[in-house]
């Protein structure tokens, strides 16, 4: 009988990052000196939540010209819209780190997606151990 091979599990030492774009980046783009943060919106591996349109869209003193860039940002990058699960787990954020809901329900949606927050509002994610988050400006 030959000797029996003891294999390791393959893992791969490539892991993709897949990003949540939070509603600071997408404003920052809108900027001439910023400009360099719309090539994160073309990658396939970058979303948005529609919880980061309402903030965005919401904001009452858009300009028309601001307006239409924005809507045409959200219409390049894909959507995430909020589940029962993410609403649960933003609960458990904001009671846990005191965060604003709209924050509460990003990082809930990065969590429950496994995904990476770009963001420029590291002090208030960083709270959450289980989160991961980027400043693409830094």
């Amino acid at each position: 009988m030959g000797a029996e091979s003891k294999r390791r599990p393959r893992t791969s030492i490539f892991k993709i990052s897949i990003f949540l774009i939070d509603s600071n980046i997408i404003l920052y783009s809108y900027l001439s000196q910023y400009n360099y943060l719309k090539n994160i919106f073309l990658k396939e591996s970058t979303f948005v939540s529609e919880i980061t349109k309402v903030e965005v869209l919401g904001y009452h003193k858009l300009t028309k010209e601001e307006e239409a860039y924005l809507k045409d940002v959200f219409k390049i990058i894909p959507s995430i819209f909020p589940s029962q699960q993410v609403f649960d787990t933003a609960i458990d954020i904001r009671k846990t780190f005191n965060l604003k809901l709209g924050d509460s329900l990003i990082a809930a949606t990065a969590i429950v997606h496994e995904l990476t927050i770009y963001s420029r509002n590291l002090k208030d994610f960083e709270k959450i151990p289980q989160l991961k988050s980027i400043n693409p400006i830094a």
